[in-house]
């Protein structure tokens, strides 16, 4: 289902890959309740980014139109009255080690707003991407990553489209891989170690293209960073040909807040911070919701086209 040829330059750039398409069963009835139903899905022939988008060319798209960020934009006194003046500036949500363990159903032991930061600046004032230009951009939004396509003549693939493509042709396997664990982290970059204050890995997003390929020839479909789709969350996956935002109960989920009410899209993929024991989700079945506004040190995505 995949024609392996790509187009572009290295991985700092940009390359694609062509995806053949096809039906598929789609989803999972063995982890999280939101990946069900398993149902057939049909995509048409389409191009996916072989990588996630890199901080050097989501750089290049910044320096060639001026665009600032959501986390780069103060919060608006009219859509969040209750906070003060200096609780609306720029900012975005950064991850934190703990100390020790922690309630794992409160992600605000490890999750805290950090005025600053920003894609340039990911954990805040004092950091930088200077030496990261070939890991994942983060700290963007739905909006900025549909701002980043559109420049580059692309769009966001649609849920069905990410994870035919993340399966590599493997029908239903639990993994890109297949069915078997990785406990060492060899094959993707997840959480090692106890979850959230001991890490024995990356301990946060590394070079793209620093694992293995799934049989597709795509990197970090697995891990990593949790990638913006185009498509609107439901709390099941609706019928094909379904639009529009979900107005069911949300689910409990891990992915940290929304900042308002704005309309959710699908995540797919999970991210260096997905654990076993806390977040199963660095599976191509994987889905989770988050408000279009909101950007974080574990989301960023890759065009379709």
């Amino acid at each position: 289902m995949a024609d392996t040829t790509t187009t572009g330059g290295d991985p700092v750039t940009e390359r694609m890959t062509r995806i053949a398409g096809g039906d598929f069963r789609m989803g999972s009835d063995r982890f999280y309740p939101e990946e069900g139903p398993v149902h057939r899905a049909s995509v048409a022939p389409f191009e996916l980014d072989t990588d996630p988008v890199t901080n050097a060319r989501f750089g290049e798209f910044v320096d060639a139109t001026g665009y600032v960020t959501t986390a780069e934009r103060p919060l608006s006194a009219e859509q969040f009255p209750q906070l003060s003046a200096e609780e609306r500036e720029p900012g975005s949500m950064v991850f934190t080690m703990t100390a020790g363990p922690v309630d794992l159903r409160d992600w605000r032991r490890w999750w805290r707003w950090v005025p600053g930061a920003d894609w340039r600046h990911p954990s805040g004032p004092g950091s930088s991407i200077s030496d990261r230009q070939d890991h994942p951009v983060v700290q963007v939004s739905f909006d900025d990553a549909e701002r980043y396509a559109e420049w580059a003549g692309k769009r966001l693939p649609t849920e069905a489209e990410w994870e035919l493509a993340a399966r590599g042709g493997l029908d239903q396997a639990v993994f890109v891989w297949g069915d078997a664990d990785d406990p060492g982290s060899r094959l993707a970059n997840h959480w090692r170690g106890r979850f959230p204050y001991e890490s024995t890995g990356w301990g946060g997003t590394s070079p793209v293209g620093s694992y293995p390929p799934n049989a597709f020839g795509l990197h970090d479909m697995a891990g990593n960073v949790w990638e913006w789709t185009s498509s609107f969350f439901a709390p099941r996956h609706l019928p094909q040909g379904a639009r529009g935002p979900d107005a069911g109960a949300r689910p409990v989920l891990f992915t940290g807040p929304q900042l308002s009410g704005s309309v959710r899209r699908v995540l797919k993929g999970g991210s260096h911070l997905c654990s076993p024991e806390y977040c199963l989700r660095y599976r191509p079945a994987a889905r989770s919701p988050q408000s279009e506004d909101t950007s974080m040190t574990h989301i960023g995505f890759r065009c379709a086209r």
